[in-house]
């Protein structure tokens, strides 16, 4: 009897880079990088514009929590890269 042969993805899957911590003038932050693998749009704070779905992208958000949140990682926004290092 053949062996059935089994299909293997052609890539590896995709996995988010660890977070990096940055400090901005606002406060100290974590930043990681995606590779597009979102599967919704995003809105970028820093220019108002849509993230499209599968666009590499910094998901950022506070070490620190604000009072209002459970969570510093409830405070994440989605920022386009070139938003993010153009932010002082």
């Amino acid at each position: 009897m053949p062996r059935r042969r089994v299909a293997r993805p052609s890539t590896p899957p995709l996995r988010s880079a660890p977070e990096q911590r940055e400090r901005k003038a606002d406060g100290e932050w974590y930043v990681r990088a995606t590779r597009g693998s979102s599967t919704k749009d995003y809105r970028c704070p820093g220019c108002s514009q849509l993230i499209g779905r599968g666009l590499a992208h910094l998901v950022v958000w506070p070490v620190e929590k604000s009072l209002l949140s459970d969570a510093a990682i409830d405070e994440r926004r989605h920022w386009h890269t070139a938003c993010w290092a153009r932010r002082h």
